[in-house]
């Protein structure tokens, strides 16, 4: 049987179920019941998997392994069966190939707060479904709801064909000035505006070759820690939504997918509601807020993440010719303070945020070179490559 007939003849819902969910400054988080144990997850349409859980998180014994894949790489965890994910009212179906991925890992460091895991879109790409950024919910349809029959004004809403590719994936393009597509995935995960990587921008022409980028920094993906650096891009077309020019995070390692572009993440996604329609291929985007791109940010220059085994947070690259670097700050010092308040198991994300800030103003961080204690005032500066 056809996936869309089997799913409309399943049809116990017969109205809309609404789901409240936690809309923080770079990731949506709900909280959920998975086999039973209450947990707060992060929403992740960039994982094609169902759930992924803290190995601290008992839910069952180990039942196999699955391998996972980031920007660039790949790894293998442990698996669990998964039988029964609750979300408020809503209860998911589950099925055989369903099931719960555990990692030794601290969620909780990169969101600013309490998060046991990943809600992957393989739960839900099931059903229809809104994820209403305006009102802080998700909204579950009946299987009969057909986005396809919504027109859109292109001016306000925006219908969106999914590309045939992918694996439980929302892949759509993003356009060039030039024509030229990026084809990139809907990824609520992804706590940025846009990330995308160096080669790509090199083929559709935003970039020469062999062209040498300035202010390199660290990012946090699953697989580890990958150079990358800030591009101010031009207008471009996202999902068939105008948009004006943005600032996006460039990987300099070629993508780990010979399919996928790179991702649309959650800087940009928030300024919509959005229908998810996976069985008939569609996405609907219903903007709501007037500016819809990023301002450009400034920074300090400072790459850092909570180290577990030392309990401090440990500077990990420092961004040739930023303040951090004019002010002798190196890597393998420890940041204890920031704007006088300690810090306490802050993940690479919530870091970057307390860097990031208008451009000429001042963060004040104490910092441990060595055991010996350096007090500093940064001022924030445009660390960003134009094209």
């Amino acid at each position: 049987m056809p996936v869309l007939a089997a799913l409309l003849a399943l049809g116990p819902q017969t109205g809309t179920i609404d789901v409240p969910f936690y809309n923080t400054p770079n990731a949506i988080v709900v909280d959920a019941v998975v086999n039973g144990r209450p947990v707060s997850l992060m929403f992740d349409t960039g994982f094609s998997g169902t759930v992924v859980l803290s190995s601290s998180v008992d839910v069952g014994p180990p039942t196999g392994k699955m391998t996972l894949r980031d920007f660039v790489g790949q790894l293998e965890a442990n698996t669990v069966k998964l039988k029964s994910l609750q979300l408020g009212a809503k209860s998911v179906p589950i099925d055989s190939h369903k099931e719960i991925v555990q990692q030794a890992a601290d969620f909780s460091e990169s969101y600013g707060r309490h998060v046991d895991g990943i809600l992957g879109l393989g739960a839900l790409k099931d059903t229809v479904f809104t994820i209403d950024f305006e009102r802080g919910k998700f909204i579950f349809r009946p299987n009969t709801y057909d986005i396809t029959k919504l027109v859109p004004d292109n001016k306000k809403t925006f219908l969106q064909k999914l590309l045939p590719i992918g694996h439980s994936s929302l892949e759509m393009f993003v356009t060039a000035p030039n024509g030229k597509n990026m084809t990139l995935a809907l990824d609520t995960g992804n706590a940025f505006y846009a990330t995308t990587h160096r080669d790509v921008l090199e083929r559709i022409g935003l970039w020469e070759a062999n062209k040498p980028h300035k202010f390199a920094k660290l990012s946090g993906v699953a697989s580890g820690a990958v150079e990358s650096w800030s591009i101010k891009m031009p207008e471009l077309t996202i999902f068939g939504v105008p948009t004006p020019p943005s600032v996006w995070d460039i990987i300099d390692l070629p993508s780990s997918s010979a399919e996928g572009d790179g991702t649309v993440g959650h800087g940009f996604l928030k300024n919509f509601n959005i229908t998810i329609d996976y069985p008939r291929r569609r996405v609907w985007l219903e903007k709501f807020k007037e500016q819809i791109t990023n301002t450009e940010e400034g920074d300090v220059g400072i790459s850092a993440g909570y180290d577990p085994r030392i309990k401090r947070t440990v500077i990990y690259r420092v961004t040739p010719d930023s303040p951090a670097d004019l002010a002798g700050i190196k890597e393998g010092d420890h940041v204890l303070m920031v704007d006088g308040d300690d810090l306490v198991r802050v993940g690479y994300v919530k870091f970057r945020n307390l860097m990031e800030g208008k451009i000429g103003s001042t963060v004040r961080l104490a910092i441990s070179h060595n055991g010996a204690l350096k007090r500093v005032e940064l001022k924030r500066a445009a660390l960003v490559n134009g094209n």
